[in-house]
């Protein structure tokens, strides 16, 4: 039996052995692949992705957009169909780099720091930024006027740079299109600066917002390509020259409203190899210069954390009260509280607060919507580890304290609740480090924390292995002393307890 194992496992190594060498030494390239398969598959977001690539409201199961139509044309260049693979946005390039997909088309700004990690197509569009402010704002004219003004814009994108060297802006980082516009309407935002067909089809229909000034940031979107896959990029190429050549790239982004008199500089920039970027790599800074950037993070991370678990503390032991010594309504009302609490996501709860809220009036900021959000979750998991510690003091204490004369109240406050706090104490400190880790979820509404701060810098690097362990290490200095600090306690309230 033994023989017979041995022998299993070394036909199953050899197997693979086999198989990767068989890979190797394949001579088939990825174009010959794509068209054997039978389709491209490309890489983009579809979440808030109009005019790109975005669900049909008239059937979400379908996908539209000018860059689905010129995949579509593509792909019928070379006999095949287009198959759309969802990723997130700002890690199309790192998916496409692990083979999640063959190319990945989402307007993706063609930059030196890109073309370090992929192979760009052609151009196939001219963008630019445009500045979006309020109807009646009438102090910021351009881009010069925004020093000392809150101004959003995209994760990741050119924007995001051209913001970045302006000094003064109060930068707000989104990791969707709409929610910068949405923030601008109500007032949060006092403008945003995105890349011009984004602002046509969100900013421009909207009459409470208005364009300013000249279009400024002059680029192209690219399609990445892996590095190896030069093949593939040849024969893109070519289909892209041919299709504004025969007026088909035209035509595409007339029917989205897309074509302006930019684009006829698209040709120039098709027929050059590479006149459209810098022809200079840029160099990648030490990584100590972004250390002030994730520290900053970090600190905001901290008040966050900090402030909202002192809420939680505190809400949880009123519900806690309420659900045992409270009658009803009060019981019934606490033990919704904690049910509906716990059984609904986060995320939901803090998009409700900050998207939902402002539809019946009521407008907060990203660190009060991210303050009361996670304190008023976790409220209710601090309320059913207050109940379990109130629960296991024997109850000839509180019989006890009675029989000496003192009031509920009173025996609650002097014998009940400083034992209950000596056994909920471990599972409160436990909730404190998730909530450190758990306030990575407010960046859904602009808050910049410090996963919010890696994910940024990653996008714009693409450093993200040497960016994340310094996050992660930044992570564990924040919560590793909480647990040194709760071990301290726990043997101290031992101690006492004898």
């Amino acid at each position: 039996m033994k023989k017979f194992s041995t022998i299993l496992l070394f036909i199953s190594v050899l197997t693979i052995i086999l198989s990767l060498f068989g890979q190797a030494w394949s001579s088939e390239s990825s174009l010959e692949k794509i068209k054997k398969r039978g389709y491209l598959l490309w890489g983009s977001d579809a979440e808030g992705g109009a005019p790109y690539v975005f669900p049909d409201p008239k059937d979400p199961s379908k996908l539209i957009g000018f860059e689905v139509d010129l995949a579509n044309a593509i792909a019928k260049e070379l006999g095949i169909e287009a198959r759309q693979s969802q990723n997130a946005w700002d890690s199309l390039i790192p998916a496409l780099k692990r083979n999640d997909f063959d190319i990945a088309m989402n307007g993706i700004e063609i930059t030196p720091q890109r073309e370090t990690e992929v192979l760009f197509s052609k151009p196939y569009y001219i963008y630019t930024e445009q500045l979006v402010i309020r109807k009646n704002e009438t102090l910021i004219k351009s881009i010069s006027d925004l020093k000392g003004k809150k101004v959003g814009t995209l994760s990741g994108a050119v924007a995001q740079d051209i913001l970045m060297k302006i000094e003064g802006v109060d930068l707000k980082v989104y990791s969707g299109q709409v929610e910068p516009y949405e923030d601008l309407a109500i007032g949060r935002l006092d403008a945003v600066l995105l890349d011009l067909p984004i602002a046509a089809y969100y900013a421009k229909p909207n009459p409470k917002l208005k364009f300013t000034g000249h279009p400024v940031g002059e680029g192209f979107y690219g399609i990445a390509i892996k590095k190896r896959d030069a093949e593939l990029k040849n024969e893109i190429d070519e289909i892209l020259i041919k299709l504004f050549k025969t007026g088909e790239l035209k035509r595409i982004y007339e029917k989205w409203n897309l074509w302006n008199d930019t684009q006829e500089k698209l040709f120039e920039a098709l027929k050059g190899s590479k006149a459209y970027v810098s022809l200079e790599e840029s160099q990648k800074a030490p990584i100590y210069t972004f250390f002030p950037n994730l520290i900053k993070g970090a600190g905001i991370t901290i008040l966050i954390s900090v402030s909202s678990m002192l809420l939680a503390v505190v809400v949880g032991l009123i519900l806690a009260l309420m659900k045992i010594y409270g009658r009803p309504p009060l019981s019934t009302a606490a033990s919704a509280y904690i049910e509906i609490y716990r059984g609904t996501p986060l995320l939901i709860q803090l998009y409700i607060l900050y998207y939902g809220l402002p539809n019946i009036g009521i407008s907060l900021s990203p660190l009060a919507a991210a303050f009361i959000g996670l304190g008023m979750n976790y409220a209710a998991y601090e309320a059913e580890l207050y109940r379990a510690g109130i629960n296991a003091v024997p109850k000839g204490q509180m019989e006890a304290a009675l029989s000496l004369g003192m009031t509920r109240g009173l025996a609650v406050k002097r014998v009940i609740m400083p034992q209950a706090a000596k056994i909920a104490l471990p599972g409160v400190t436990n909730d404190f480090i998730a909530l450190f880790k758990d306030s990575s979820l407010v960046s859904v509404i602009a808050m910049v924390e410090l996963t919010k701060t890696y994910s940024i810098l990653a996008a714009t690097t693409l450093r993200f292995f040497e960016l994340g362990l310094i996050t992660a290490v930044l992570y564990f200095a924040m919560s590793y002393p909480l647990s040194l600090l709760a071990r301290r306690l726990e043997k101290k309230l031992k101690g006492s307890r004898r």
